[in-house]
């Protein structure tokens, strides 16, 4: 297969570029520098060049890579789904794959959450052959922005303050399952039209994910419930001082759309209000629905951070 791919150089499309190259696959992916051009070739990809903020360069780049299918991996949450969708139209694709989240289904107000339903929307209507994955936090290997943040708390301290009383249920799934599932989905006649949640085997307590994770690295950690109120009110109070953070849609910690503040003396970064919210938010889903149709089966969140906590 001839495989258009969008967003692989990033971290998930690594995953899914290596995977596809390996197992025959022609891979061609949509590069917006020099050094996403070189990350493909690395891996064994070719690469066409293109911004997909222009519009007329990006129907010309789909058009040239004479793929049989799109995977797209690049984020829904810049307002680029009816870029994207109009260049596959235009190149003759039909069979698509789009990653969206699970952070859509939030209940907290988030500016990314309207930007993401309206492009599944346009994925919708737009008929092509498509699929949407809806991924719960991304997690495994040393370069994800979600477990290697606890890990490395875990390994300074042996105290973890925990939002509300750390019952907040959360499902992450391993980068490399959800690299599988996506390309199996490609293939799947099946999948056509369907929107699946992909997640870890079962939802877990924010306190045993953090219990798990100080397991796998050989620590003891007590966990410190803290007030979840006044923490809000507390990083709204330093988001306001630190004032917009840049580049804020591409955050994505505990499968939130969040945005990091920077801290008013530069430097690390502070959690901001989101994130703290969805931290103390249930996110639970049914993966029935990718078992049965992509042979979705996931590792134990045990497995894979014990995995990950070999990576430093």
């Amino acid at each position: 297969m001839r495989l258009l791919v969008t967003g692989g150089s990033g971290f998930l499309g690594r995953r899914v570029v290596a995977t596809a190259v390996a197992r025959g696959d022609k891979v061609i992916g949509l590069a917006r520098s020099a050094a996403a051009a070189a990350t493909l070739a690395e891996l064994g990809a070719s690469a066409v060049r293109a911004d997909l903020d222009d519009a007329a360069g990006t129907r010309a780049a789909f058009a040239s890579a004479g793929a049989d299918a799109l995977l797209n991996l690049a984020s829904l949450g810049f307002g680029h789904a009816g870029t994207i969708v109009d260049a596959a139209g235009a190149a003759g694709l039909r069979r698509a794959v789009f990653v969206s989240t699970t952070a859509v289904t939030t209940t907290l107000n988030a500016p990314s959450k309207r930007v993401r339903l309206a492009a599944e929307e346009t994925i919708r209507a737009s008929g092509l052959d498509w699929t949407i994955i809806r991924p719960t936090m991304i997690y495994g290997g040393p370069d994800d922005r979600n477990m290697c943040r606890l890990l490395a708390l875990l390994r300074r301290s042996p105290v973890m303050p925990l939002p509300g009383d750390g019952r907040g249920l959360h499902q992450p799934v391993h980068v490399e399952d959800l690299a599988d599932v996506l390309l199996r989905a490609v293939e799947s006649d099946i999948a056509v039209g369907r929107r699946y949640d992909v997640a870890g085997p079962r939802a877990l307590p924010l306190r045993e994910i953090v219990d798990e994770s100080a397991a796998a690295l050989g620590r003891r950690v007590t966990c410190v419930p803290v007030p979840l109120g006044p923490t809000i009110r507390l990083a709204e109070l330093v988001g306001r001082l630190a004032g917009p953070s840049r580049g804020s849609a591409r955050g994505t910690t505990w499968n939130s759309s969040p945005r990091l503040a920077p801290s008013p003396r530069g430097g690390r970064r502070w959690i901001s209000a989101e994130q703290i919210a969805r931290l103390a938010e249930d996110k639970a889903f049914s993966i029935e629905a990718a078992a049965a149709d992509l042979r979705f089966a996931p590792r134990s969140f045990a497995d894979g951070i014990r995995a990950q906590a070999g990576h430093r």
